[in-house]
């Protein structure tokens, strides 16, 4: 998928390469009172910022990605990665990003395990991490949903909402996701369009 432009087919939604066209989306759920809380301070918010990850996500799509969730072709969420470390072959998971419609469904956390799935076996990174604030739960239990393990807290590490907050550090290896022959309900549309 993330390298040909393939969507992957999970179970009651699809998870499809981001266009210019998904950019007003993702901007308006960029700042959505119950979803730009628990994003990163730094994460794009902005229509030209967001446009060029889209841009960045199709010229480097081994590299870097921007990534619509869709349920009966209509958007729900997003998600990204980028690159962390080539020649260890670590991707970076961010900005993942549910529509509070959608909540409640187990649909942020069958896309995260579709997605990593690709990165994996598919474009062949070997470790994918994230981190997550301390104080936003929901992540947290979704994250250890999507099978990867705590590896530790960067204490008081970020000024956000007037306070510091701890960040708390995922891994997820190769070997922590089985043979590549076990894909559970994935299967390959055509080119995203």
């Amino acid at each position: 998928m993330t390298h040909l432009g393939d969507a992957l087919e999970g179970e009651g939604f699809r998870l499809r390469r981001a266009t210019a066209a998904d950019v007003d989306f993702m901007a308006e759920l960029a700042v959505n009172e119950e979803v730009e809380p628990y994003m990163a301070a730094v994460s794009p918010r902005e229509r030209d910022e967001l446009l060029e990850e889209v841009r960045r996500s199709e010229d480097d799509p081994r590299h870097h990605g921007r990534f619509v969730i869709e349920v009966n072709g209509e958007p729900a969420g997003v998600m990204a990665f980028e690159v962390a470390n080539r020649r260890s072959r670590i991707a970076y998971l961010h900005a993942i990003m549910l529509h509070p419609d959608y909540r409640g469904r187990g649909l942020a956390t069958a896309a995260t395990r579709l997605l990593v799935r690709d990165l994996v076996f598919d474009l062949d990174y070997h470790r994918v991490e994230l981190e997550v604030y301390g104080y936003n739960e929901r992540a947290l239990l979704h994250f250890e949903r999507a099978g990867f393990q705590r590896e530790g807290v960067r204490r008081q590490a970020y000024r956000r909402h007037g306070e510091w907050v701890d960040g708390i550090l995922f891994g997820l290896v190769r070997e922590d996701l089985g043979e590549e022959g076990e894909h559970e309900g994935v299967s390959r549309s055509g080119a995203a369009g």
